[in-house]
């Protein structure tokens, strides 16, 4: 009879120990390992927030202004092309996120030899590049709630007002009146604008260029539409006037000068039917 107690009690602590065992496994497999993100782009910053990683963004670059308290929870590292690596180690990161644009080769080599894991997305300036932002940084999460956030861009651009004469709009870049460029075709500004059913008013060039009285004459824009930051830089609307060759335009004789928050307008990220409706609207005026 103490052989078989003994025996008994043997087994009891045995299967005692296996359901320890099966419980610290399963603790082990529950526990969620959370990021620390860094993200080197504006628009990769809001489609991170937008998917619910917000409190996981330990650092951002000057770009990431919206949501407008990003900076209050993750550090400005500033402009990239002056990010240390030094600066992004100290914050421990277990990812980055840039955009093929935001990061020259060598400051690549020198994370990648880091080994930290480098999402790096090549983005394009159209509603369906937009989408394709989302859905890659969603995926590299193991994130599958990012349907809902492509359907609200769709939503967005719904009812946008379609124009029996397309207004011609040229975007001026500006930094003072000093630093004055015209954004061609093939820009994110040239692509918001005809998403907004308007169409850019300079194409005889890629990329942007300087002002010059003579480009506004060719052009004879109907709309300036600028970064509000770039209006201000400019002292408003009359410092816009002030140009030379404006005031013998559409736009310069109708006062029609615009401006919108330059990450929304140019940033082609979730708020890109947003911004398109915006401008539409604005055009519509």
């Amino acid at each position: 009879m103490k052989k078989v107690f003994a025996l008994f009690l043997i087994v009891t602590a045995m299967v005692s120990c296996n359901n320890k065992k099966e419980q610290d496994t399963t603790t082990v497999e529950n526990t969620t390992v959370k990021e620390r993100i860094i993200s080197l782009n504006g628009s990769i910053t809001e489609t991170l927030v937008a998917l619910g990683e917000k409190e996981n963004i330990v650092g951002v670059d000057v770009t990431s202004t919206y949501p407008t308290d990003i900076k209050e929870t993750a550090q400005d590292l500033g402009h990239t092309s002056k990010i240390s690596v030094e600066s992004i180690m100290s914050l421990n990161p277990t990812v980055i996120y840039a955009t093929d644009k935001d990061i020259k080769d060598d400051f690549k080599a020198q994370l990648e030899k880091a080994k930290i894991r480098l999402e790096i997305i090549k983005q394009e300036f159209t509603i369906e590049g937009s989408k394709q932002l989302i859905e890659t940084v969603a995926k590299s999460l193991n994130k599958d709630n990012y349907k809902e956030l492509q359907d609200k861009i769709d939503q967005d651009l719904q009812g946008l007002k379609a124009f029996d004469n397309k207004p011609k709009v040229l975007f001026i870049y500006a930094r003072g009146a000093a630093t004055l460029l015209v954004a061609g075709d093939k820009t994110p500004a040239n692509s918001i604008i005809n998403v907004a059913g308007a169409q850019n008013a300079v194409t005889e060039f890629e990329d942007f260029k300087p002002l010059t009285p003579e480009s506004l004459l060719n052009s004879n824009p109907d709309y300036i539409l600028m970064f509000t930051t770039g209006l201000e830089s400019m002292g408003g609307v009359d410092g816009v006037l002030k140009i030379e060759g404006i005031n013998q335009t559409n736009a310069g004789k109708n006062k029609k000068v615009i401006a919108m928050d330059g990450q929304l307008l140019n940033g082609f990220g979730p708020r890109v039917g947003q911004a398109a409706k915006e401008l539409n609207q604005l055009l519509s005026e």
